[in-house]
């Protein structure tokens, strides 16, 4: 490990942290614990989807309004991806990656231990700034920990702790949360946080930098026109997605007339269907990026809004999510291929600026589908999630016209 520190502090900042021609298993290890903090930190994002009615009458808030844990995270992760990757400056990688999975274990402490619902969310803000800052400048490690040759496998582990928490999350807490209850849900992820605090700790080599990102560079990604129309689909599926997702364990419970145990085991499938979709979404983009975010959009919208209508059965409940988790797993590998076809060497400057549209996106979501929930009823928010998602397959089909091959070569920073 001492020979690779000394060789990183005379590299270029964007070089990877090893020379030698294979990683070694040091290198692989650095590469997992950053991978695992990006899984804990998306899983905990995600929590709360899955605990929204018990939380809501623990609190004696109504779901709608409980549905702000999933906001308000998103709202700041936005600023945040940012600030964040400006504020540190030529910080040492590795003490910004301890920090920020250090805000995932004090908020996870707050949430489960208060009993007052703005002291919750200000411990689901907390939570914000690690996601914000992880998805920014984390995913960007991969190429700094292995060689060159290795970097793209690298990155894709870390991007996978990324995709597995996003489908694991709900499950993950509406199985706990029905054992134990919620609170202990939160517990449970401040002690995994703990132990991802100290793999990091142990484990991540130094990681010092020479460059700083400024925000004269973050409009980088807004210049290439295929980027800003992909931006507009993330914007357009993560609303649906998140509209009609945050809700649909009030829509299961209350129009479904499922009980908590059968929603636990539901949305595990869901979380399972997610993963398969996962692995066809890769298949689906090596492909047509284009056609894979076509038919990610057409599917999540059909099922999603299908639900109201076919949902109020078992059975029916049942297809429908399988179908919609298919669909959610091929969402982010759709949405991330399409940006870095777009502009490859734009991603790290403006890495930042597509994970602020990001969590906006999912903020927003959560936001429109709870107002959906509180005047129309939680059926509704299954249709206006549908219908955003079938916005961005109508979107990319009538405005793209390739699968985003950028315009021109644009710098990239870390």
């Amino acid at each position: 490990m001492k020979n690779n520190t000394s060789a990183q502090a005379v590299l270029p900042d964007d070089a990877p942290l090893s020379i030698s021609s294979s990683p070694t298993r040091a290198a692989w290890l650095a590469v997992l614990s950053v991978a695992v903090g990006s899984f804990a930190l998306v899983t905990t994002e995600f929590l709360p989807v899955g605990l929204l009615p018990s939380i809501a009458a623990e609190l004696g808030v109504t779901e709608g309004v409980a549905g702000m844990m999933v906001t308000v995270p998103g709202l700041v992760a936005a600023f945040a991806a940012i600030l964040v990757t400006i504020g540190v400056g030529k910080t040492d990688r590795r003490y910004v990656i301890w920090g920020l999975t250090a805000t995932l274990i004090a908020s996870n402490l707050i949430v489960a231990l208060s009993h007052s619902y703005p002291l919750v969310l200000l411990g689901r803000a907390l939570l914000g700034i690690g996601v914000g800052g992880f998805w920014a400048i984390g995913g960007a490690l991969g190429n700094r920990l292995v060689p060159e040759a290795s970097a793209a496998r690298a990155t894709s582990i870390i991007f996978a702790g990324i995709s597995l928490g996003t489908v694991a999350g709900v499950p993950a807490g509406a199985m706990i949360g029905e054992l134990v209850g919620w609170r202990m849900a939160f517990f449970a992820a401040t002690a995994v946080s703990l132990l991802v605090l100290a793999a990091q700790m142990w484990l991540l080599p130094r990681l010092p930098t020479t460059t700083s990102l400024t925000f004269g560079q973050l409009p980088a990604l807004l210049r290439v026109q295929k980027a800003r129309l992909g931006m507009l689909a993330t914007l357009l599926i993560f609303i649906g997605q998140f509209a009609a997702y945050t809700y649909v364990t009030p829509f299961l419970s209350q129009v479904a007339g499922l009980s908590a145990k059968s929603i636990s085991v539901l949305l595990l499938i869901y979380g399972a269907a997610g993963f398969v979709g996962n692995l066809i979404g890769g298949w689906a983009v090596a492909k047509s990026v284009k056609n894979s975010l076509i038919a990610t959009g057409v599917i999540m919208g059909l099922s999603a809004a299908a639900m109201p209508l076919f949902g109020a059965s078992a059975a029916g409940a049942t297809v429908l999510i399988v179908i919609w988790g298919l669909a959610f797993g091929m969402m982010p590998i759709s949405v991330q291929t399409w940006m870095f076809k777009a502009a490859p060497d734009a991603m790290e400057s403006g890495g930042a600026v597509f994970v602020s549209t990001a969590q906006i996106s999912l903020a927003s979501g959560a936001l429109v589908g709870g107002v959906s929930v509180d005047h129309l009823g939680v059926a509704s928010a299954m249709v206006v999630g549908g219908v955003f998602a079938l916005a961005m397959a109508a979107v990319i089909a009538a405005w793209a016209k390739d699968d985003g091959k950028p315009l021109g070569k644009l710098h990239a920073v870390h």
